[in-house]
């Protein structure tokens, strides 16, 4: 399993959320369900079983019914306080698709019917794709459900590192499973873990011609600065950029309007002058909560490769409400719905307030916590420069932009105030 999208808060995401400076918004805007705590897969780098957490072993494989009802019945009584129009609700594992398409299907009916009064209820799923097939493809159609599809390059990258539990490729299935979304006609994303080292152009060409893809993000890979020394001794140190500054020209100059880069995309927006709608850059609150499948809530799950146990919050769906994760007292809830402190390293940075330090795995170390820029700072610089050179926007000109944008929305947010307080 990895992210969707990287937790997106954009298309969904709402833009009318309080400007910079104001109380902040403690309204869960996303719900991920991780319904499988197990995988058919045993990708190397996978963050939940290879990283060294091992929270995983001791929870029920499949999420039970009765879990499933207490999560969204906390998600009314959460949602009839904020009187909230929007929510996204996600189902991650492990692989989801292990719950079976039967199941699954009646889990999005009964989310939309307990959830009935939020207008807005996207539901999306990340799944490896090997064991999606026409029944799947139906219960996507019925359900309108967006689909986030995991996988690496073309065969012969994705299977270095993606395999199953005897070692085998699964390049094979989950290229046979997006042969059954084009041939039904359901809209798909794809999901790249860089796969450093690899020929860059290979892989995002085999993504677009031979897959057929138009919507897909690359990731970061997960690791922090305990674990990265390795990592940049064997590939240099900027591997990231070095892969991802070719795709960029080629999307920049060839594709652009065709294809959505997710990543690309949202670089360009920060550097003129938007706010981050990825929470891997940024520093922008995903407002999200995750309920695993015995039942316990957890905020920002990919800390688990910080340290075992890290994610764990120690809440329960079963015996207590969202509004215990919102009045908690710990890093989890500052994360989520603040955003963590700008690490000490990063103050002096042209790019603090676009980067914002990285995403908050990637800075913790076991001496100094998460008080360190990110492990793919020097990446995230190089890359920043690029597109900086492509859009002609100095950094000076990215900050007067959102200062006038924030005007902007604070201008707006106060006069729907007092046209409301009036009407």
């Amino acid at each position: 399993m990895c992210f969707w999208a990287s937790y997106q808060v954009g298309p969904h995401w709402p833009e009318t959320r309080e400007p910079p400076n104001m109380i902040p918004d403690t309204t869960i805007y996303q719900l991920h369900f991780k319904v499988a705590s197990r995988c058919n897969l045993n990708c190397s780098y996978c963050y939940i079983y290879n990283k060294g957490d091992s929270t995983w072993k001791h929870r029920p494989a499949i999420m039970s019914d009765e879990v499933f009802e207490a999560a969204l019945e906390r998600m009314r009584a959460h949602s009839n306080r904020t009187r909230q129009k929007l929510l996204l609700v996600g189902f991650h594992g492990g692989e989801p698709c292990l719950v079976g398409a039967r199941r699954f299907d009646a889990w999005c009916r009964r989310a939309r019917e307990v959830l009935h009064d939020i207008e807005d209820l996207p539901i999306c799923i990340q799944t490896n794709g090997t064991l999606i097939d026409e029944a799947w493809a139906e219960v996507f159609q019925r359900n309108k459900v967006n689909v986030g599809v995991s996988v690496d390059g073309p065969r012969e990258v994705n299977d270095l590192l993606r395999v199953d539990h005897q070692g085998r490729g699964s390049y094979d299935e989950v290229a046979r499973g997006l042969k059954v979304l084009r041939d039904a006609h359901i809209h798909f994303s794809l999901l790249c873990v860089i796969p450093l080292g690899a020929d860059p152009l290979a892989v995002h060409r085999h993504f677009v011609t031979t897959l057929g893809c138009t919507e897909f993000t690359y990731l970061l890979p997960l690791f922090t600065h305990d674990t990265i020394a390795p990592i940049q001794k064997r590939y240099g140190p900027t591997p990231c950029a070095d892969f991802l500054i070719p795709i960029f020209d080629e999307w920049w100059f060839n594709n652009t309007t065709d294809v959505m880069v997710g990543n690309f995309r949202n670089m360009i927006r920060i550097i003129l002058g938007g706010r981050s709608q990825m929470e891997t850059i940024g520093n922008t609150p995903p407002s999200y909560v995750f309920v695993q499948t015995d039942g316990e809530m957890e905020g920002m799950d990919t800390l688990r490769i910080c340290k075992d146990g890290m994610a764990k919050m120690n809440l329960n769906v079963l015996d207590t409400g969202f509004e215990a994760l919102l009045q908690a007292d710990s890093m989890h809830r500052t994360a989520i719905f603040q955003g963590m402190p700008l690490p000490t390293g990063c103050r002096t940075c042209p790019e603090r307030a676009n980067c914002a330090g990285g995403f908050v795995p990637h800075r913790y170390s076991s001496s100094r916590g998460f008080d360190n820029p990110s492990v793919w700072c020097a990446d995230l610089l190089k890359i920043f420069a690029h597109i900086r050179g492509r859009l002609g926007v100095t950094a000076e000109e990215t900050s007067a932009r959102r200062q006038m944008l924030e005007a902007g929305a604070m201008a707006d947010s106060w006069r729907g105030g007092w046209e409301a307080a009036a009407s």
